[in-house]
């Protein structure tokens, strides 16, 4: 093992676990207070409580009554939203997902609003939280500072389907060798939210494991065919003719803001490049990641491969807002626990420390510096992961030595 660096000397387990309390504590206050403020469904700013999750209730509202396909549309769901909230000014915040997605979302519409919520966010923290003790067995720091993660305050203060999204990947890529049918479905369900399952074929394909991929295209297939049984073709078209607009308005006009994207795209955009070059450095970053975490995966420990998997993943599309970086989070809970297998390596401990805490400064320095802060952390954990490997488990070598025996 490498000496630590002095910056890795700092970061001590009391004081890991003394910012980790600190962040449930404000975590906690910050709820507590939007709750508190909040007037009916809408909170003291005028916004929905738990901002997005109001375009998942409302298009679940319009599917339980008939309206389905219109959920796409935007000045009708925007109609529907404000109606929902009891109020005119209320910003539109759009659905964008594919219809795998309004199962869950008409599911949790058969709640009212502010019930729903609660029970989103409280079972699918509880995945992702359930999953990180999966990955670290017995560690209560660790569950400490899962709990006590920026992330977590940002994913639940948005109502947003990240905790869902880590769970599905993370569980996938921990499953991957010990149970693949199980793992191929947690990856399958992924559909919901296909930016994020790009590399999953190529991931599994690594491995070489035709029950996961089976897995996988079944489930997958099986959620696409329940909306058409339920809705029929209409969401679908709907949903695909609503591509072109979110393409134009939310990725390439940013009218989310550069800032709150942590994609290489977004950067590209932040700095004043056009969409074509943004799409270019995209594209190569895309192809970059995918290709280490595919490289990971078929040398790599189950740890490494379940970090680059999660940390790649942030890193392979042009849409992902900083909530999404719960992705990380769990990336990060399979690079410690390799490191609790194996031992740590120079510059770790500091990484680390910067990739759980990113999100809580990582839009408004941005917006303020154009450093896009989180994506250098996600960018900085697939690296500590890929050099583990090849530090690690020789994934180059052992490679190049088999590339030169097929020769001979």
């Amino acid at each position: 093992m490498m000496p630590l660096s002095a910056t890795d000397i700092f970061v001590t387990r009391a004081r890991t676990r003394w910012a980790a309390a600190m962040m449930v504590a404000v975590t906690m206050i910050a709820i507590v207070a939007l709750f508190a403020t909040a007037h009916g469904t809408v909170d003291s700013l005028g916004r929905p409580v738990g901002t997005d999750f109001s375009n998942v209730w409302t298009a679940g509202w319009m599917a339980n009554h008939g309206q389905a396909a219109m959920a796409w549309d935007w000045p009708t769901h925007y109609a529907v939203q404000k109606q929902a909230h009891h109020d005119d000014a209320i910003p539109f915040y759009g659905w964008h997902y594919p219809p795998p997605f309004l199962i869950i979302a008409a599911l949790l519409a058969q709640l009212p609003y502010i019930a729903a919520l609660l029970v989103w966010q409280g079972l699918t923290l509880t995945m992702a939280l359930t999953l990180v003790r999966r990955i670290l067995p017995g560690n209560r720091d660790a569950m400490l500072a899962a709990m006590g993660a920026p992330v977590v305050m940002i994913c639940l203060g948005h109502g947003q389907n990240a905790f869902l999204t880590a769970s599905l990947l993370g569980g996938g890529m921990f499953f991957l060798d010990r149970r693949p049918w199980v793992a191929g479905m947690l990856l399958g369900a992924l559909v919901y939210k296909p930016q994020f399952a790009v590399l999953i074929p190529i991931l599994i394909m690594a491995r070489g494991n035709v029950r996961a991929f089976a897995g996988a295209a079944l489930m997958a297939g099986a959620l696409c065919l329940l909306t058409l049984v339920i809705w029929g073709w209409p969401v679908w078209q709907a949903f695909i003719e609503s591509l072109p607009l979110t393409r134009q308005v939310v990725i390439e006009g940013g009218t989310t803001g550069w800032e709150k994207i942590p994609s290489p795209f977004s950067a590209v955009r932040l700095w004043g490049g056009p969409v074509t070059l943004a799409y270019v450095g995209q594209g190569v970053v895309t192809i970059a990641a995918i290709a280490v975490a595919a490289l990971t995966a078929r040398r790599g420990s189950m740890e490494l491969r379940g970090a680059a998997a999660l940390s790649a993943a942030l890193l392979c599309t042009p849409y992902v807002l900083d909530y999404d970086f719960v992705l990380l989070g769990v990336a990060i809970a399979f690079l410690v626990a390799d490191m609790g297998k194996r031992g740590t390596l120079r510059w770790e401990p500091t990484w680390i420390a910067y990739g759980w805490a990113a999100p809580l400064f990582g839009r408004i320095v941005t917006e303020w510096t154009l450093i896009p802060l989180n994506l250098i952390a996600a960018i900085a954990i697939l690296t500590l992961t890929i050099r583990r490997a090849i530090v690690l488990d020789g994934i180059i070598g052992r490679d190049v030595g088999n590339m030169r025996k097929a020769r001979i």
